[in-house]
This record gives structure tokens, sequence and C-alpha cells, in this order.
């Protein structure tokens, strides 16, 4: 078995197979491997919870006849204290190599210090869809009167935009080279002492977001995809997602999308049966009706940065980032996540809710194509708040208020209600 510095695992146990891949389609055996990292401050705990209620469930849905064998890999302060790096190219190779991952939360410090773990890792791999699914399940605590009207699926490009952290910081002599050359060459007006950002939007990274949130919807079911732009002010980045979006609809789904003006002027306001709509909404207007509309959305695709705030502000309306689930998936790579902080505070105390890794794990089980399992567990955990056997997060907003239980006790009653 190989090892990374510091003695940890980075390979599977032998009893253990990759999953394979064909073409797009993965091809998982009934023992894969799959990469785990535990994530950092509150991290072990819902890891723990997590691991506890997937291999039931995955036992139960298939009467033992497949499992997961985990394989722990490092980042973040563990991988730092054992290694001296936040991302060791071993735990990278890993996840590229057994192609589906899951990682709790990592620190990232704001300011200087080192960049974002989860950024890094979703350009290293190129995991460019960052695929958010917002729902509601029943007995959550939630501050709308119908939360259960929100359905959507958010599909955040993951790698340009801002986040390409292409930056240069006020006062240093590169930012003075750029800011000399785009006020002087390029005729911009750059006050003296700004930072300076890029925000690259390419046609390929649009193309390629968009083709898979409309994919997605007809795998599914779904009845339309939304684009989310700001492109009235931002013409030329967030208006050319916008436009290259509909071009990859025209091109390559001519018989199976049609467009919200198409419906209008062709079909009496009506989508044909068998089609998907496909529509597009200024970034600020489309906050404000998923609010007051949620029922008109089903499939977002948004730039980085919008998707990075729409899909938080999404998950307030259900119960919060504490059950709000994540997946970053790229071409044959794919690592699901917990959405939320590590919330240092509380770490080692048994007491946060694992419902954002668990709820990450059940759309891990889907994309290996073990949909009993992930049916089974989700069952089971709405069964469990419907109970109102629930985690201190829920527990004080209940009315009225329950007495909470720890985060193990909420993944053992959830694997009880398997």
């Amino acid at each position: 078995m190989k090892r990374a510095r510091g003695g940890r695992p980075v390979e599977a146990p032998a009893d253990g197979h990759a999953i394979g891949l064909r073409g797009d389609r993965l091809e998982v055996p009934d023992d894969p491997v799959v990469p785990f990292i535990e994530g950092d401050g509150t991290g072990p705990d819902i890891w723990r919870a997590t691991r506890a209620v997937v291999d039931a469930a995955v036992a139960k849905a298939y009467a033992g006849r497949r499992r997961i064998v985990w394989v722990e890999v490092l980042a973040g302060e563990k991988a730092h204290r054992a290694t001296g790096e936040w991302l060791p190219a071993e735990t990278v190779a890993a996840i590229a190599r057994y192609r589906v991952a899951i990682k709790g939360p990592l620190t990232t410090p704001v300011g200087g210090g080192i960049r974002s773990l989860n950024v890094a890792m979703r350009q290293q791999l190129d995991l460019y869809q960052c695929i958010r699914p917002v729902r509601y399940f029943r007995g959550v605590p939630s501050p709308m009167r119908h939360p259960e009207k929100l359905d959507v699926v958010i599909f955040r490009e993951n790698t340009e935009d801002v986040y390409a952290g292409i930056e240069w910081q006020a006062g240093t002599e590169a930012n003075r080279r750029v800011r000399d050359f785009l006020t002087k060459e390029m005729g911009a007006e750059i006050r003296e002492g700004s930072g300076i950002g890029i925000k690259p939007v390419s046609e390929f990274g649009s193309k390629r977001l968009v083709r898979r949130a409309i994919q997605y919807a007809l795998v599914y079911g779904r009845p339309s995809v939304t684009i989310i732009h700001k492109g009235n002010i931002q013409k030329y980045t967030e208006g050319a997602f916008r436009d290259w979006g509909y071009a990859v609809a025209s091109d390559e789904f001519a018989g199976e999308v049609v467009t919200e003006k198409e419906v209008w002027d062709a079909h009496g306001g009506k989508v044909p049966e068998g089609k998907v709509m496909l529509n597009d909404r200024i970034a600020d207007n489309a906050f404000q009706q998923l609010l007051t509309r949620p029922s008109e959305y089903s499939v977002l695709a948004t730039t980085n940065l919008n998707g990075d705030y729409l899909s938080d502000a999404a998950a307030a309306q259900v119960g919060g980032l504490g059950i709000a689930p994540g997946g970053n998936v790229g071409d044959g790579v794919a690592l699901f996540e917990a959405t939320h902080g590590t919330a240092p505070k509380y770490a080692g105390q048994d007491k946060v809710n694992p419902g954002s890794l668990l709820l990450s794990a059940c759309m891990m089980l889907r994309h290996m194509g073990w949909r009993e399992a992930a049916d089974a567990a989700e069952r089971a955990f709405e069964a469990t708040i419907m109970a109102k056997v629930v985690t201190y997060d829920f527990a004080r907003q209940l009315d009225p208020p329950v007495e909470p239980v720890k985060t193990s006790e909420f993944a053992a009653a959830i694997v009880r209600n398997l």
C-alpha cells in the first residue's frame, strides 16, 4: 500500500476496486473504493455520522451485496500536521484515480495565507460543475410560509469568474503595471490605490456548464433551465455567458429544448410535452423571484459568484446550510462536500447537524447509480426530523423547542429509521 508523507494511506485496501469509466459513464463495482477527507473543525463529527448512515443504507438497500471501501486521504489542518502541506499531491491524485470522493469542511484563512483548498481542488481536478440541489424536507423549521414550493438544482460554473483568482494587490509593483496598462493603453478609469482583479468567462467554460444543466433537466424530467446572469451590466462576461448558453441549446438540443420566447410566440404560452424550456433572468431579479415565485424555477445555470450567493440564499429558505448538499463534478471525476464551514468552536463536541454532508453523500450514491440507497437514506433522514429527533440547530427553532440530540445520536436514529 502506497503511503503519503506522514504515513497516511492514499491507495485502496486490497479488497476494494476502483471505479472505471467507459466513455462518459462510470463503471461502478460492488465494492468501490471511495476516498474521503474528514475535514477540519466539526468535520470528524459529521463524517462519522455520515459514514454510519451511508454504510447502513447501502447494506440494507442491497442486502449486503454491495459496500463502499473507504480510504482516507488528507487535506486541510490534518494534512498540514502530518505532511507539512495543506493539500498533498497524493490526495489530488487519489481522487482523480478513484473518480468519486467526499469531503468535510476545510479551513481556509480569510485574507492572506493559504489559498482556498476547495477552489484549488476544483481547479486542479477541473471540477467545473458545482451542483447544489435545494429542496424542503418535511419537519425542518424554515422562515418561509411555503418552503416546500422551492425545488431547484443549481449548476454553478466552478473554475472561472472572479474565483479564477487573477488579482493584483493594491500598492504592489505588479498592480501598478497592470493599472498603467489598463488606464494608459486601454482607456480604463481605475482609482489609484485600487486592488485589481480580472473576471474571465470563456465560451468553452460557459457552454460546457449549460450543456450539463440541460442534460440534467432532460434525464431527470425537470421542466426548465434558467440562465442566471448580470448581462445588463457586464455585457462581455455575464452577457456572453447568457448568449453562449442559448447557443449550445440551439446547436446541440434543438429537438429537445424550446426557449421561453418560442413558448409564447409559437405554443400559446404552454411548453410542448417532453420539451425543456430554456430562459434567462438577471441575477438580482432571480434572487427575489426565488422568494416570491419559487415554483417557477427548476434548474439554474449560473456563473461562479452568482451561483455562490444564490445557492446559499436558496438553502436558507429550506432550513439553512446545515442541510445543504453539494457536489463538484467534472468529466469522470466528482468530489462531494459539506457546503458549510468548519465551525471550530463546536469541534469534537458531537453537537452539529451532519445533514449537509449526509445529503451530499446521497448525491454521491446517485452519481454512482446507487439510487436505492440514496432514497432510503433521505427517507430515513426526513422521518427522523419529522419525529423531532434533531440536533441543536433545529431543536431550538421548533415550536415548542425540543431537547436536542447529539450528532452521533441523530445518525443512530436515522439508521433505525432505515
